[in-house]
């Protein structure tokens, strides 16, 4: 019996444990994209559904859609030339097919305006939260970013 339970323990532990590694890498994966400027796992990694809501750090502040918030992303990451990022204080909370991550970010880069071929420095920090829900894979369906005041 002791045996029985020790093994299922240990499955879950294991579970708990893959859970949180793909969970992690679906953020890297999304702050990757202002690296890699292949915005294509944006969508990938983000649930289309009615139900999809963000947040940003950047303006425009109000709530937005899957649609709004992909076009706004991919714009961003697009704009920013030399981009990178630092993921810290990550944690990871998983209720059975829904997870919270919570994390402080650093970014750096410089915005481009290619019409007037100027760049300003950015170099911001923020908190985020991200919700993620699980059917076959981990997907976030709600993205809150807020900057650290300065």
């Amino acid at each position: 019996m002791c045996f029985t339970r020790l093994k299922l323990e240990l499955s879950q532990t294991r579970s708990i444990l893959g859970d949180k590694d793909e969970i992690i890498g679906v953020i890297a994966t999304f702050f990757d994209s202002g690296k890699t400027k292949n915005m294509a796992p944006l969508s990938a990694i983000q649930l289309d559904d009615p139900r999809f809501s963000s947040y940003g750090d950047v303006p425009p502040f109000d709530l937005k859609d899957y649609a709004t918030t992909i076009a706004l992303q991919q714009l961003r990451f697009v704009s920013i030339s030399d981009y990178e990022h630092e993921i810290k204080n990550t944690r990871v909370d998983i209720f059975d097919n829904c997870a919270v991550v919570t994390f402080t970010i650093r970014q750096t880069g410089m915005i481009v305006d290619n019409y007037s071929f100027r760049g300003q420095h950015l170099s911001m920090d923020s908190r985020g939260t991200f919700v993620l829900v699980k059917s076959k894979k981990w997907k976030i369906v709600h993205v809150h970013l807020s900057k650290i005041s300065d």
